[in-house]
């Protein structure tokens, strides 16, 4: 599903408009996140992420089919306009510090997903969950996150678990499931990573 059809819900920025905040969650665990690294934002839509992760100092990569939209991120990131669903994945062998996923679920792309976290790197996930239905858009039982979901995520590609969430908010109602997980680099003694104060 695309992030028009999930819905960043957040058109581009025009003239005189400021751009969405980060996500909450984005916000949280991006301290995981070095300045200088890599990241990769899936279905970026307008690029508030993109825009939070080039603000502190990050090489971004935005990913969206929406070349309007990507459009006015261009300064800031390499923007690449592809049809990550129908088409081939364009990033074949990329490997990044982070990987943001925000209002977006295709489960066939959960495999490339996970081959473009470098060791160490972080992946960073936000999207809707099964219950979402009864309040709003998605309503399509494809995109909406089964319970544990991204647990099992996580356990396919071999990451450490950090944070996870999965449960409703009021403002706007929807109901959501958060990941935040590592792919350590080995090791037998684990790497502190901190946790948001």
């Amino acid at each position: 599903m695309s992030a028009d059809a999930a819905g960043s819900g957040h058109p581009a920025p025009g003239p005189g408009l400021a751009a969405a905040p980060a996500s909450p969650w984005v916000q949280r665990w991006s301290h995981l996140v070095a300045p200088g690294t890599t990241v990769l934002d899936v279905a970026c839509g307008s690029g508030r992420h993109v825009r939070w992760f080039a603000a502190r100092g990050c090489r971004v990569t935005g990913v969206d089919r929406d070349g309007a939209a990507l459009a006015a991120l261009r300064d800031l990131a390499e923007t690449l306009v592809a049809d990550i669903e129908a088409g081939p994945w364009p990033l074949a062998g990329r490997r990044f510090a982070a990987v943001v996923v925000t209002n977006y679920l295709w489960r066939p792309l959960v495999p490339r997903l996970l081959d473009s976290l470098a060791p160490g790197g972080v992946l960073i996930y936000e999207t809707f969950a099964r219950g979402n239905e009864s309040v709003g858009k998605p309503s399509n039982p494809d995109f909406l996150l089964r319970p544990g979901e991204l647990i099992e995520v996580a356990a396919q590609g071999g990451l450490r678990v950090l944070g996870y969430e999965d449960g409703f908010l009021d403002h706007p109602p929807r109901y959501l499931q958060r990941l935040a997980a590592i792919r350590e680099a080995g090791g037998e003694i684990a790497p502190r990573h901190a946790l948001p104060g």
